[in-house]
């Protein structure tokens, strides 16, 4: 594949991220039939999928047209031989990940330890690039901390080095995802790249993807938490307006991840029980999706509405369960769906 043709699989496209625990296979499903394009696996250590791990996180389904397997490690040689084990198993890209916060990940040096290394970053991402010929993308963030936002000269080297494209998050791995994304580096990497920059940080409605391609030159985005609140927002992405399921189309949505996911791990007690654990950790994000408005966004511009205080949803008692984040209502939700007792079953 030309060098062309794999920035070009990059170009204009909206992407699902690469979650841990949110970006299962039955959830990577859901979320292609409402309009996703571009999947990606959880995270997967390259050092585990070298010495046999890691398995079941990078397989996908036949409907994951454009898969791809974000891997994450320091050490050039062993991440270069885990893209291949990834392309073997499937994959249409790699992606490589310098942009994961968690502590247990930087204290091994992976993760956004490499916003600290550019040298080292550099040569992780061509010695991926010299094992595999499939489109190579790569994770960022605006810097490790405040004081050392180097996120556009991480891009520079990254594209030297053989990326196809650079996802930039926009926050610091010290912010985590406190506070609303800055995306002024992120449009200033885009300006200077041949290769595309992808903008990543608090896509939640119509209106700030518009945002961002009016202000930006950005044309690729990568949506993260929007999609674990509500999978429909590539609908909304594509039809430039906010999706407003019914209650009755929120409970169906549900029963369908849950079908997804008892097909893939197991309708027996073991593969129910770990269902029930998806899905149950899936509604501490489904609860938070609210009909926001065009005026609710414009009260709470330049922030996102992902750091609003959501408001009361009336007194409907299928919306109050709907948006409760109590875990023993999360528990009859769980029940329900499994007794097919909801509305419109």
């Amino acid at each position: 594949m030309e060098a062309e043709e794999r920035s070009d699989f990059f170009r204009d496209k909206i992407l699902m991220a690469p979650m841990a625990m949110g970006g299962n296979l039955p959830y990577r499903r859901l979320c292609r039939e409402y309009g996703a394009v571009l999947t990606c696996s959880e995270m997967v250590l390259s050092d585990k999928l070298v010495r046999g791990g890691e398995r079941p996180l990078i397989r996908h389904h036949d409907s994951e047209e454009d898969f791809g397997i974000q891997i994450a490690g320091k050490r050039p040689e062993v991440m270069a031989e885990a893209a291949r084990i990834a392309v073997d198993a499937g994959a249409h890209f790699i992606d490589l990940n310098f942009g994961c916060p968690i502590d247990l990940i930087v204290r091994r040096g992976q993760g956004a330890a490499l916003l600290k290394r550019p040298k080292k970053l550099a040569e992780v991402v061509a010695a991926v690039r010299a094992a595999v010929d499939v489109p190579l993308s790569l994770k960022l963030r605006l810097g490790y901390s405040a004081e050392k936002k180097n996120c556009v000269d991480l891009a520079l080297r990254a594209q030297e080095a053989g990326a196809d494209a650079v996802v930039i998050h926009g926050r610091t791995r010290a912010q985590r995802y406190r506070l609303s994304a800055d995306w002024t580096l992120i449009d200033e990497a885009a300006r200077q790249l041949e290769i595309p920059v992808i903008g990543n940080g608090d896509l939640l409605t119509p209106w700030d993807l518009r945002r961002r391609r009016q202000e930006t030159t950005v044309s690729s985005f990568l949506v993260a938490r929007g999609a674990l609140i509500k999978p429909w927002i590539f609908r909304e992405f594509l039809d430039d307006e906010p999706g407003l399921p019914t209650v009755a189309e929120r409970w169906a949505m549900m029963r369908r991840y849950a079908d997804f996911a008892l097909e893939y791990f197991g309708d027996d007690e073991k593969g129910t029980s770990r269902v029930e654990r998806f899905f149950l950790w899936h509604l501490g994000f489904w609860h938070r999706f609210y009909p926001w408005t065009r005026e609710d966004w414009q009260r709470q511009h330049p922030d996102s509405l992902l750091q609003a205080r959501t408001p009361g949803v009336g007194d409907d008692p299928d919306l109050q369960l709907l948006a409760s984040p109590d875990e023993d209502d999360h528990a009859r939700i769980w029940q329900r769906i499994q007794a097919q007792d909801f509305p419109g079953a």
